[in-house]
């Protein structure tokens, strides 16, 4: 079904945004397109043969006006334009990006003796793309190092197109990046809870829509995440673990800030002397960053995204000429950068203060974001914008970070789930009186009230047709409203799930690569979240696991609907299974995928029927599970 046009109420809230804007100020389009040396060769594909990501999808970004489609709102659709602008440039001396073939950039630091990679975007095909732009325009010297700047997967899924594997197990080209517990970060957040993540991620990102004024813009960081790309892993070999580290690469010298519970739990600033140029990772961008994602993730520490920002201005703020980030474009000039790192510092730690002292009058979380606004020398920076983090939900966190789950309100605590609550609104108000109350809103404008209250009829009768149709038309409406492209894309994904159904998954976060890259005490914790807890109650299983490639023994136990795992091998074992690590995973993932295993891949010594058991105690996860209906 198609998307329905906006309405005279969302096409007037548009044209009345725009007085919000510093709509005069073009500094960003002038510096978007700064150093270009080559546009974008064209669309990529994935290993499939299908079209990963093209970017004449959105060649009318770059076509249109600057006025804003009604079905946009005018913020959204200057960066949108801003983020159209791909392909290689030259940021500074010896210092390359490619930007917005991928939601990330890769950049590209040309040493003495090689390459430095910085980052790697999301997929190796886009990884691949930007290192020919570069093996043909820059350098063809070989790689020499990788650094990742932190643990989210489109700054490392891109690596086994930047790198070959067999070079980083030599030792002859090492992965610089931050934190102790950087693979455990990394594989956990994207893998353990991959399958919830990457649904959410699906309606955030705006994967299920067709790209277009009416429906995906861009994410606001970057254009798109491309669909069905290979996401690969290789583990750091070079830990970060303190401020004032350095390390020669390709010939230059790089000076690391650790700053970890920021915007990923380890995280790190670059600082290249000899370029005079800074990079604050996610910490500082064109647009307010999560303090929790919606996609889902760890909440954040505004007050850290502060602290750090400030040290990195402390240490490098009057020498810094140029700031490159893994998202968006860059800044030029002392001044410019001091500013931009000053704005955003103060934004952070105005919603972590103002958030607690709200808090601490007795407001809830969504009280305090109803109410809460940027001064107008913050709120008017474009980079203080809420591309990708919004004001809004960035409140409601702070509140989760340091209160926990519960707002403070009695109702709240043990309320009727969902399903359950809407029955009885409806028996007690009446599907027919629900209904005319959405429609009564909706006609009015009203689209928050009008979902709110059609989602008690469409959870009580999810066959209403009536109920979900009009329920689209509300979510349509506050998506082309948002500035924010995360709002956009789950309001229109809604709308649009619940026209047609639900959609097909357009990629996965937990690949292959990432499940066997996982340390082993984590895959016996992705194991652990597929036991069917009911079923395993009475269940008791013993395994040894003998990882001869790793040379490690372990061994595993179901008790009383938990699964645990130490290191070592236990007499109490019924059945020992001994292989790689890739037979292994699969042995404990996918039991009944055994007998299809090479012959000679897994040894089984003692009572085979534990692995059958075990399988009987497992559950498989819908990439596609309802959303916007029960």
């Amino acid at each position: 079904m198609c998307p329905k046009e906006p309405t005279s109420y969302t096409a007037a809230a548009n044209r009345a945004a725009v007085q919000r804007y510093a709509m005069d100020d073009r500094r960003d389009f002038d510096d978007a397109s700064r150093g270009l040396i080559a546009e974008l060769p064209g669309a990529y594909t994935s290993a499939d043969g299908a079209v990963a990501f093209d970017p004449a999808a959105f060649a009318y970004l770059a076509e249109a006006g600057d006025e804003a489609p009604d079905s946009v709102e005018p913020s959204l659709w200057r960066q949108s334009r801003l983020m159209a602008r791909g392909g290689l440039f030259r940021v500074t001396d010896r210092l390359y990006q490619v930007r917005n073939n991928d939601i990330a950039n890769l950049t590209v630091v040309e040493g003495e003796s090689g390459l430095v990679v910085i980052d790697c975007m999301a997929g190796v095909e886009a990884a691949r793309q930007s290192m020919a732009m570069i093996r043909e325009h820059v350098s063809d010297k070989p790689v020499a190092a990788v650094i990742y700047t932190h643990t989210h997967i489109d700054h490392y899924g891109g690596v086994k197109g930047v790198v070959d594997a067999d070079d980083v197990a030599s030792g002859r080209v090492p992965i610089v990046a931050p934190g102790l517990a950087f693979d455990k970060y990394a594989i956990g957040e994207n893998v353990v809870a991959g399958n919830a993540m990457a649904r959410r991620s699906f309606y955030a990102f705006g994967a299920l829509l067709d790209k277009n004024p009416l429906g995906h813009i861009t994410c606001g960081i970057g254009t798109d995440t491309a669909k069905g790309v290979t996401i690969s892993y290789l583990s750091p070999t070079d830990l970060i673990t303190a401020t004032g580290q350095q390390r020669e690469l390709a010939g230059i010298e790089f000076e690391f800030l650790y700053a970890p519970d920021t915007e990923a739990p380890e995280e790190m600033h670059i600082w290249i002397p000899e370029l005079a140029a800074l990079t604050c990772a996610e910490n500082a961008n064109h647009s307010l960053h999560n303090i929790q994602t919606l996609r889902g993730a760890r909440t954040r520490d505004a007050r850290n995204f502060a602290r750090y920002l400030d040290e990195t201005l402390e240490r490098w703020g009057d020498a810094a000429q140029v700031h490159y980030g893994p998202h968006t474009w860059p800044v030029w000039g002392t001044e410019n950068i001091a500013a931009l790192l000053e704005s955003q510092r103060d934004t952070y730690k105005f919603i972590h203060d103002q958030a607690l002292r709200l808090a601490n009058r007795g407001y809830t979380p969504l009280e305090a974001a109803e109410i809460l606004e940027l001064p107008a020398e913050l709120g008017r920076d474009w980079p203080n914008r809420g591309y990708h983090g919004t004001l809004h939900h960035d409140v409601r966190a702070v509140f989760t970070k340091e209160l926990g789950m519960w707002d403070g309100d009695p109702v709240s605590l043990h309320p009727h789930p969902p399903v359950e609550s809407a029955r009885r609104l409806v028996a007690f108000a009446g599907a027919d009186r629900i209904l005319a109350e959405g429609r009564r809103a909706f006609d009015e404008g009203d689209y928050r009230w009008a979902v709110q209250i059609l989602h008690a009829l469409v959870f009580a009768e999810p066959e209403n047709t009536e109920a979900k149709q009009v329920q689209a038309d509300a979510y349509e409406q506050m998506g082309y409203q948002s500035e924010g492209p995360q709002w956009r894309g789950i309001f229109l994904s809604a709308a649009k799930e619940l026209r047609a159904g639900t959609q097909p998954p357009p990629y996965v976060t937990a690949s292959t690569d990432s499940i066997l890259a996982m340390p082993i005490d984590l895959l016996f914790d992705f194991v652990a979240v597929h036991i069917v807890g009911e079923r395993a109650a009475d269940a008791d299983i013993h395994l040894n696991l003998d990882f001869t490639d790793a040379g490690e023994q372990w061994n595993t136990w179901i008790r009383r609907g938990v699964l645990n795992a130490r290191r070592g091998h236990s007499p109490k074992a019924q059945l020992t299974l001994a292989g790689p690590k890739q037979a292994l995973v699969a042995a404990l993932l996918r039991p009944d995928a055994v007998a299809g295993l090479p012959a000679g891949a897994l040894r089984l010594t003692g009572d085979e029927g534990a692995l059958t058991r075990l399988g009987g105690l497992l559950d498989s996860f819908d990439p596609a599970f309802p959303i916007v209906t029960p």
